[in-house]
């Protein structure tokens, strides 16, 4: 890392390979708060640039050190006003205590006019030199403490400018909550009020800059996580061991797959490492570090595979019941869909919610199968035919069902397809099995392969060392053999 006195201690992790990673007994608080740093730095970069949708939400606190020297004066103020004697509860109520004091004493109130100008400030693009030269006369400080000297100053009256400013500033979604303080009078309300405002104001700004930036990060960003990526490397040389477990477990896969020689290439073995992430045992808690903060979008995207599998099957085994076809009538196959999913949604949790979950969707497919019928042909289902169908939704909560196996391999091997079509744009042909759900999959597909991507992108050349050594030196590619 960038710290060289750091990395030049006696206590070192680095001079401990043997400690574990993230954690050595010997670490020094700077080095783990060096480490802390830029693993935040790494998984928000990460963050901004994977997940299409992230934004900063008033609940995620940014930091912000105008906020923090608030708050820190405030606690300062009150120390020292419980030192002789006053107890008060919070910042905000010794602000009341002074503005109600005869004379009022406005100190904090002329601090928190400061913390308001410099916020204000901090929305202001360059090219808005106008209205800077406007804030900075409406907001005179000398000119204010001047007013405070001589017992004039009007709170109202620069409250009304600092509204007007934040009107002119702020995004249409919050006229309405800028337009809510006008009719404020109470002035510490007032003042805590415009922070709050001022706030989400901030937020709103931090997210339009960051739409407006991220095409352009784009370029950079795999450059830049992969050197944080580096520098956490250097600092804990054993911060791979987890991928490199990883990549050995699929070398032997894939070489088991092949049966005999030639041996797999490293694109095939990276392929099948990422397919094995989306049905990863939960209790296995060696997963690869390279991938640790994509974690949660895999996980996601493994339920959702998990759930289209069942979808996929209980929609295939009605099809088959009804000659090959369901019925041709208008809206009847998104209706059906909608259903299955709708029951099926969150019922995964324990193979008893599964069993009744699909006990009931049997129930709810044979009703709309047979008023499409009904409605198509004139005529519902046998009774028989409608027992075993029954039967057979209801027994696709067992892993080793045929149906949900085949199901399921269709799924993987579309997934690999894709993999291996290296395009997030185009996509294989779908087997006939999996066509009454193909917008779904493709859907699953894509996020999957933006994920695979980038990772790539990212840390491929972290990858080339070990499945080189893995596939081509001799001594490793004995033992994934005899792994077999």
């Amino acid at each position: 890392m960038s710290n060289e006195k750091s990395e030049a201690s006696d206590d070192s992790p680095s001079d401990s390979p043997s400690s574990p990673a993230g954690s050595p007994p010997t670490a020094s608080l700077s080095s783990l708060m060096e480490l802390e740093n830029c693993v935040s730095n790494l998984s928000l970069a990460h963050e901004i640039i994977v997940n299409q949708d992230f934004c900063f939400k008033p609940k995620s606190k940014i930091p912000d050190r105008r906020e923090n020297d608030l708050m820190n004066f405030g606690q300062l103020i009150n120390r020292c006003l419980h030192m002789f004697g006053f107890s008060f509860s919070s910042f905000w109520d010794c602000l009341q205590e002074q503005l109600s004091s005869d004379p009022p004493d406005y100190s904090l109130a002329v601090l928190l006019l400061q913390k308001v100008k410099a916020m204000l400030l901090s929305l202001l693009l360059p090219a808005q030199v106008r209205l800077r030269s406007q804030l900075d006369e409406g907001l005179d400080m000398e000119l204010i403490q001047q007013e405070v000297n001589h017992g004039a100053l009007d709170l109202h009256r620069i409250a009304g400018f600092v509204i007007s400013t934040m009107g002119s500033l702020c995004a249409p979604v919050r006229d309405p909550e800028v337009k809510a303080l006008r009719v404020l009078q109470q002035p510490v309300e007032l003042l805590r009020e415009t922070f709050r405002v001022l706030e989400l104001m901030r937020i709103d700004m931090a997210n339009f800059s960051l739409q407006t930036l991220r095409p352009h990060l784009l370029p950079q960003a795999a450059q830049y996580e992969r050197a944080k990526f580096q520098q956490i490397l250097e600092k804990y040389p054993d911060s791979l061991d987890h991928t490199t477990a990883w990549l050995q477990a699929a070398a032997s896969e894939e070489m088991s797959a092949r049966g005999n020689p030639p041996h797999p290439g490293p694109f095939s073995v990276l392929n099948r490492a990422y397919i094995r992430l989306l049905y990863w045992d939960p209790h296995n808690h060696k997963y690869p570090e390279s991938v640790l903060m994509d974690r949660a979008r895999l996980d996601s995207l493994a339920q959702r595979i998990q759930t289209l599998v069942l979808e996929t099957s209980v929609l295939l085994l009605t099809s088959t019941h009804c000659g090959g076809a369901l019925p041709p009538l208008q809206g009847f196959v998104g209706k059906l869909k909608q259903s299955v999913t709708a029951l099926l949604e969150d019922s995964q949790s324990s193979e008893s919610e599964l069993k009744e979950a699909l006990v009931g969707l049997a129930e709810t497919v044979l009703q709309q199968l047979n008023e499409a019928l009904s409605a198509n042909r004139g005529a519902t289902l046998p009774q028989e035919t409608q027992n075993l169908l029954r039967g057979q939704i209801s027994d696709l909560w067992m892993k080793n069902n045929a149906v949900r196996i085949l199901v399921g391999e269709r799924v993987q091997g579309f997934l690999w397809a894709t993999l291996q079509g290296g395009s997030t744009k185009s996509h294989p042909e779908l087997p006939a099995a999996l066509r009454l759900m193909s917008s779904e999959l493709t859907e699953l597909g894509t996020a999957f392969g933006r994920i695979v991507q980038f990772n790539q992108t990212v840390y491929g050349p972290f990858y080339q060392p070990i499945l080189r050594k893995l596939l081509f030196s001799p001594g490793h590619a004995a033992n994934a053999e005899g792994s077999r």
